[in-house]
């Protein structure tokens, strides 16, 4: 109890103070077992990211103009060890070689040689399908040279009266033959492969387009001989 008279920063009572132990070990007590108030210092960054970007190391800011570019180029140019003549020859001679192998086995029809769209045993065998019939496609692309090579080494107006209507009929007729091309391909890749999940747009459009090429033009190479059975 403040007694009357007495000063208020008398600091003999002894209930008000606290021993120093006891104060010290508080203390310790807080700084070991309760967080301290504020934020979390961040975490570092993990090793991997630190390895990628010690490897990748500052990238530089991309040219402005044409001609920072070239000089970019030639930079990079000069830092790359110089062959001599016999040597990028031979690096040549290699890289050609390696082209033709690539596209060797593409037209093979080996899997992993082939583009995105000819991949899958789906499409392998609607191009055999393709290839063991006679198609009208096929005639589309000559028809179409030879009535455009009349109409410009015979510039009168009846040719091309008449070059017009028959150039009409030809895209009707492919039109036609390629709508009977895709029913035939979907209901053989239905039957052959039930868990197909191509659409039939999709096949039908990719057998009218092989079928419209030259059969020598076509990539990958026919496997398969006109009037072959498919099975």
């Amino acid at each position: 109890m403040k007694l009357l008279g007495r000063k208020s920063d008398d600091a003999g009572d002894p209930g008000d103070s606290v021993p120093a132990e006891d104060a010290s070990n508080d203390d310790a007590t807080t700084g070991a077992g309760a967080p301290r108030a504020g934020t979390a210092p961040k975490g570092r960054p993990t090793p991997k990211r630190n390895e990628a970007a010690r490897r990748r190391g500052p990238v530089a800011p991309a040219p402005m103009t044409t001609a920072e570019a070239r000089k970019r180029r030639k930079e990079m140019r000069a830092q790359r060890p110089k062959l001599s003549r016999q040597e990028r020859k031979v690096q040549r001679a290699e890289r050609r070689a390696e082209m033709n192998e690539r596209r060797e086995r593409m037209m093979a029809g080996e899997d992993a040689y082939l583009l995105p769209r000819d991949r899958g045993p789906v499409r392998a065998y609607v191009r055999d399908i393709v290839d063991s019939r006679r198609n009208l496609l096929g005639l589309f692309m000559p028809a179409a040279l030879a009535m455009i090579f009349i109409m410009l080494a015979v510039p009168s107006v009846q040719v091309q009266a008449a070059v017009s209507p028959a150039m009409l009929i030809l895209v009707l007729i492919m039109v036609i033959d390629g709508f009977f091309l895709g029913r035939k391909v979907n209901r053989m890749a239905d039957q052959k492969f039930p868990n197909n999940t191509e659409t039939g747009w999709k096949l039908g459009f990719y057998a009218a387009s092989r079928a419209s090429q030259l059969r020598r033009m076509r990539a990958p190479r026919p496997r398969v001989e006109r009037g072959s059975t498919v099975a």
